[in-house]
């Protein structure tokens, strides 16, 4: 099992519309801050603009993939538009839901070094190996815009510093999870998980802990609840910080061993491993800023 001891979670919540088009400069510059927390890689999730009927894809590619002929191959497999923005490594497509089961097999048989990291109606997921400035650059996270985002700079300990290892973590439609800490029971949860029919791509135990809130969700449960339930039955130290299409929220364990820092003001919220990660923020000398007290749900949400 991976263990985290150093890895940096930082993320923003804009309860003011006005501050949609600055959320991925401030996340930047916040991801930029935990580089010491997590040199090895990092990836974030942007909520930016989405269209009802209509779903993003955002695709994990070898470098120089041509993903515009792949998107051409889709709109003809599947029948319809398909929309595609490059990011590096990484491209998103767009296209009408309809269409998702068609593009995904297209996909799977046509370009299988290829990974979808991340599928929603406004979720937008990035995650590269490389010094977390450099990866936010790289992707040009601060020309983005959205609701919320939410980012990870991780330091492998363990384990091997690879793309896969990277978080966010992203197991169902606009839902995304990152992590400090270690579960001790993850390999029973995931057996658990599969049985309800769930997959995963990799052995690392923060990819259970989003299955985990996904099959709840799917369930039934609203994020709040899923997260309460996950104080019962995910067991370890951990910091979760978790996207939904409209909602924000963040969890502690019992004991609080990872740190954790918060700071509210009446345009955001923001999250950060450590408070130098907040300083540079609008309005912070005036923000409430306080530690998430253990085993406690905080939920935002944005219609």
């Amino acid at each position: 099992m991976e263990r985290r001891h150093m890895c940096g979670i930082v993320g923003v919540f804009a309860k003011d519309p006005t501050l949609d088009p600055e959320i991925g400069r401030l996340l930047s510059g916040m991801l930029a801050t935990m580089c010491e927390r997590g040199p090895d890689s990092a990836g974030f999730a942007v909520y930016g603009k989405g269209v009802r009927g209509r779903l993003k894809l955002t695709l994990r590619g070898p470098q120089a993939f041509d993903f515009s002929s792949l998107g051409k191959r889709l709109a003809c497999s599947a029948g319809v538009a398909v929309d595609v923005r490059e990011h590096d490594t990484h491209a998103v497509i767009a296209f009408p839901a309809v269409g998702e089961a068609a593009v995904r097999t297209t996909i799977a048989q046509d370009a299988p070094e290829l990974d979808v990291v991340g599928a929603g109606t406004r979720m937008e997921l990035f995650k590269e190996v490389g010094r977390p400035d450099a990866v936010a650059r790289r992707f040009g996270l601060e020309r983005m815009s959205g609701t919320h985002a939410i980012g990870h700079t991780r330091m492998a300990t363990e384990s091997a510093v690879t793309t896969d290892g990277a978080h966010p973590y992203s197991t169902g439609p606009d839902q995304c999870l990152v992590h400090n800490g270690s579960l001790s029971n993850h390999n029973d949860m995931r057996r658990k998980l599969v049985r309800e029919g769930l997959s995963f791509a990799t052995e690392n135990d923060t990819e259970v802990a989003a299955g985990y809130l996904a099959w709840r969700m799917r369930e039934g449960d609203r994020l709040g609840d899923a997260l309460e339930r996950a104080l019962t039955e995910l067991d370890g130290f951990y910091t979760f910080l978790v996207g939904t299409e409209s909602g924000f929220g963040v969890l502690r364990d019992p004991i609080c061993c990872k740190p954790a820092i918060m700071a509210e003001t009446d345009e955001y919220v923001a999250f950060g491993t450590e408070y130098r990660a907040l300083v540079d923020l609008p309005g912070i000398k005036e923000a409430r800023v306080f530690e998430p007290e253990p085993a406690k749900v905080y939920l935002w949400e944005r219609d």
